[in-house]
C-alpha cells in the first residue's frame, strides 16, 4: 500500500531532503530523526540495515509502494544491461514522474494526480495510469484546462534534465535516462545488492 501520510516525516527519516521541492522547516529538522526517542545517539548501521535505507529512501522519493518499487529492481537484475541503469530508466520514465519533471506538477504526487485524473495526454492520446511507461520520442502534453499562468509560471522556473525537451506545455523523452542523467542523492548498488541476497 502507497503512504499517504505526512511528507515531511519520511524525509526527516532518511535524513535527506527526498521531496524534490525546498522547506525551510524541513531544512532545520532534516538532521533530527522523527518520534520521541530522536534525539538517542543514532546507531551504527549493519550492512542489510545501509542497504534498507537506501532502498527506503529511493522508493519513497518516487512515492511507490514496495510491490511497485520491487518489481522495477528485479526486471533492472533480469536485464543483460547495465542494472543500475535499467533500474533508473523504469523509474525516471513512469508518466507521473516525467509529468513531475516537466514541471507540469509541483510535486510528485501532485503529477501523479493530474495524470490520474485525465489531464495529461501522450502522443495526442489521454493516458491517465500514473506508472505508464514513456518511450524515447514520445510527446506528453497538458489538458488545456491546466495551461493556466499558475502552472505556466512553474513550467518556466523548473530546467528538465538532459533526456527531455519542453516547449511551454508540451514536452518530449528525447533518449532514455542513464544514472549520470539523475541527481538522486542514492547509493544504487546498495539498492540492487538489497534484492540480490
Amino acid at each position: 500500500m502507497r503512504y499517504t501520510g505526512p511528507k515531511h516525516k519520511l524525509a526527516r527519516r532518511e535524513g535527506t531532503n527526498i521531496l524534490g521541492k525546498t522547506s525551510q522547516s524541513l531544512e532545520r529538522r532534516l538532521n533530527v530523526i522523527p518520534g520521541s526517542h530522536s534525539k538517542r545517539r543514532a546507531r551504527k548501521l549493519s550492512e542489510f540495515g545501509l542497504q534498507l535505507r537506501e532502498k527506503q529512501k529511493l522508493k519513497r522519493t518516487y512515492g511507490l509502494s514496495e510491490k511497485q518499487f520491487k518489481k522495477y529492481a528485479i526486471v533492472a537484475q533480469k536485464a543483460k544491461e547495465n542494472t543500475i541503469d535499467i533500474l533508473v530508466q523504469n523509474l525516471e520514465t513512469r508518466l507521473d514522474n516525467i509529468v513531475y519533471r516537466l514541471g507540469f506538477g509541483k510535486s510528485r504526487p501532485q503529477a501523479r494526480q493530474m495524470v490520474a485524473h485525465r489531464h495529461v495526454f501522450v502522443n495526442g492520446k489521454k493516458v491517465n495510469i500514473p506508472s505508464y511507461k514513456v518511450s524515447a520520442g514520445d510527446k506528453i502534453t497538458l489538458s488545456p484546462k491546466f495551461q493556466t499562468e499558475v502552472v505556466q509560471e512553474n513550467v518556466e522556473a523548473v530546467v528538465p534534465p538532459e533526456f527531455l525537451e519542453k516547449t511551454d506545455f508540451e514536452g518530449k523523452l528525447l533518449r532514455l535516462p542513464t544514472r549520470e542523467d539523475v541527481s538522486n542523492p542514492v547509493d544504487y548498488q546498495l539498492v540492487i545488492e538489497f534484492y540480490s541476497r
